[in-house]
C-alpha cells in the first residue's frame, strides 16, 4: 500500500470555492482500488473542524507555529480521512479560504500556506507515531513549498508531486517574508523560489517537485509555451521530462441524472426525455418564459478566463436568434452588471443569478440544452463534464482539458455518431458567436441533437482511467511496479 498525504487549501465536501475542491475530494476513494491510501491535509478553518468535531483527535501540538498555537487534528469527515492544522490565529476567520468578508487577500495569505506547507513536510518527516507518507501530493500554489521545504529542510524521505490547476495563480509574496518561512537558504541560494525579486510558492514547487502534473494533457503543452506558461513556461521546459498531463474525471454518484435527488425528475440516456420537467423547473427558477427554444447556460466564475467578457456583448443577438440564456455565478462586478443589464432588457428570455448554490447547479446542467465555456484558457474544465453527463451539451473553446474531452459536431463527426458537443475556436467574440450560431441550427435537428446528448451521457468521465495514471506515477517515484491485473 502506498501511503499518499495530499495537500490542499480545500476538498469537498468540507470546503468548496471551485473544481479543485471536487478533484481534491474525490482522489482518496478513486484511488483506493489502486492500492492507494491517501490522507488529506487540509487547514483548519471553522468548516473544517465542525466537520472533525465527532471524530477528531489531537495528534501533534506546536507550541509556536508561524505565530500562535496549532495542532493537527486527525479524524474522518464527508468520506474523508483528514489531518487538519488547527490554527485559530491563521484561520479561524470569517470569509472565504483566501478572502476576507471584504473581498480581498488576506494580508497575511503568505503565512497561512506556509505554514500549511510546512506541516506537510513535517508530518513527512514522521511526527506523528505510525503514519510517515512516501509520497506529498500537493496542489496549486497554497501548498507549493512542501515540495521546497522536502528538498531544502533535513528529514523527510518523501517524493514530492505538484498538481498544476490553474497557473495563473501563483502566490507572489514578497522578499521580506523569506526569513519567516522557515526554509533553509539554500532555497535561494539556487534560485529555486525566486520570481522577478518576490518569492513565488509555485515556482517553488515547479522547480523541487520530482513530478509535476496538470489537469489535462493539452494543458500540460500549453503551459510550455509562452501563451500560457504565465512566465514559468522557461521552467517549465527545462523540467518537461517530469511534467504530466493526468486528465481530471468527476464524482460519477454526485452527478448521475438517474438518481439525482436533488431534481424533480431523474433520467437516463435512455430516458432522456424525461428531461423536461426539469427544464421546466429551470424556467420557473430563473424566470424564463415557458417555450420550446433552447436554453443555453453559464455555471461559472464571472471572469475574464472563463471568456464569459465576451458572451455579455452577444446577449441580444442570442435572443434575437431566438435562444434563451440563464447564468449562476460571480465574479467580476462590470460582467455581473453586463449579465444583469441583458436581463433587465430581455425578461423572461435572460435570467440571472448571482452567486453561487451547489444544488441550483444540478438543476441548471439537468434542465439547461447547452453548457457554455467559452475560456481563454482552462487547465481542464469540470463544467463540461457534468454537462456530458446531464446532458447538457457543451458549447466550449479549443483550450485545455475543454479540447481533450468535447468532441466537436462538425459534419464528419455528427455523421459517424461521436459528437458530444460544440468547439470554436480561437476565442474571440467573433468566433464565439458563430459557435452559437451553429448551435441552434443542431438543436433545430432533434434527431441529431438527442443523439449527441445520448453520446455525451455514455462518455467515460470517471476517474477510473486517471487515477490508474496517479497510481502508476506514485509506483515509478518509489521504484516499484503495479501489478497491472491485482493494482496491489
Amino acid at each position: 500500500m502506498i501511503e499518499v498525504l495530499s495537500v490542499a487549501s480545500e476538498a469537498y465536501p468540507l470546503i468548496k470555492t471551485g473544481g479543485l475542491a471536487d478533484v481534491v475530494g474525490a482522489l482518496p476513494s478513486a484511488l483506493a482500488p489502486h492500492g492507494v491510501s491517501m490522507r488529506v491535509l487540509l487547514p483548519g478553518y471553522p468548516k473544517v473542524m465542525e466537520a472533525l468535531a465527532a471524530s477528531g483527535r489531537e495528534v501533534w501540538f506546536y507550541p509556536d507555529f508561524f505565530g500562535g498555537e496549532a495542532r493537527l487534528i486527525a479524524g474522518r469527515a464527508g468520506g474523508l480521512d483528514v489531518i487538519a492544522l488547527q490554527a485559530d490565529h491563521l484561520y479561524a476567520r470569517p470569509g472565504s479560504p483566501y478572502l476576507g468578508p471584504d473581498g480581498r487577500d488576506f494580508p497575511d495569505n503568505w503565512r497561512r500556506f506556509a505554514a500549511l506547507g510546512y506541516a506537510a513536510y513535517d508530518l513527512s518527516c514522521g511526527i506523528v507515531e505510525g503514519y510517515r507518507p512516501d509520497i506529498l501530493h500537493c496542489h496549486d500554489w497554497q501548498s507549493g513549498l512542501a515540495p521546497a521545504y522536502v528538498k531544502y529542510n533535513p528529514g523527510s524521505t518523501a517524493r514530492t508531486i505538484i498538481t498544476v490547476h490553474n497557473i495563473a495563480f501563483q502566490g507572489i509574496v514578497g522578499w521580506e517574508s523569506f526569513n519567516a518561512l522557515r526554509l533553509d537558504f539554500a532555497a535561494a541560494g539556487d534560485g529555486a523560489i525566486e520570481y522577478f525579486g518576490n518569492i513565488s510558492y509555485l515556482k517553488a514547487a515547479l522547480a523541487t517537485a520530482d513530478a509535476i502534473t496538470t489537469v489535462s494533457p493539452t494543458y500540460a503543452h500549453e503551459i510550455r509555451t509562452a501563451s500560457y506558461g504565465m512566465g514559468l513556461e522557461g521552467l517549465l521546459k527545462a523540467r518537461a521530462d517530469v511534467v504530466h498531463g493526468i486528465l481530471n474525471g468527476i464524482d460519477q454518484h454526485a452527478w448521475d441524472p438517474s438518481r439525482d435527488e436533488t431534481l424533480p425528475q431523474t433520467y437516463s440516456a435512455s430516458t432522456i426525455v424525461n428531461r423536461a420537467p426539469n427544464k421546466l423547473a429551470l424556467e420557473e427558477r430563473f424566470g424564463l418564459a415557458h417555450d420550446d427554444s433552447p436554453i443555453f447556460a453559464v455555471v461559472s466564475r464571472l471572469t475574464w478566463q472563463k471568456g464569459l467578457d465576451m458572451l455579455v456583448p452577444l446577449c441580444d443577438q442570442l435572443v434575437e436568434r431566438g435562444a434563451r440564456l440563464v447564468v449562476l455565478g460571480s465574479g467580476d462586478p462590470e460582467i455581473e452588471n453586463g449579465f444583469n443589464g441583458a436581463a433587465m432588457r430581455h425578461p423572461g428570455r435572460i435570467g440571472v443569478v448571482i452567486g453561487y448554490d451547489e444544488g441550483l447547479s444540478h438543476l441548471v446542467q439537468a434542465g439547461a440544452d447547452v453548457m457554455m465555456v467559452p475560456s481563454r484558457f482552462e487547465p481542464c474544465g469540470l463544467t463540461q463534464l457534468y454537462g456530458l453527463r446531464d446532458g447538457c451539451v457543451p458549447l466550449v473553446s479549443r483550450v485545455g482539458g475543454l479540447a481533450d474531452t468535447v468532441i466537436d459536431a462538425n459534419e464528419a463527426a455528427v455523421e459517424a455518431g461521436v459528437a458530444t458537443g460544440v468547439v470554436f475556436s480561437p476565442a474571440t467574440e467573433e468566433a464565439l458567436s458563430e459557435a452559437i450560431r451553429r448551435t441552434i441550427a443542431l438543436y433545430e435537428r432533434p434527431k441529431v441533437w438527442h443523439k449527441m446528448q445520448r453520446r455525451g451521457m455514455k462518455s467515460d468521465v470517471s476517474w477510473e482511467a486517471s487515477a490508474e495514471k496517479y497510481a502508476d506515477l506514485y509506483a515509478s517515484l518509489l521504484g516499484l511496479e503495479r501489478d497491472a491485473d491485482t493494482d496491489d
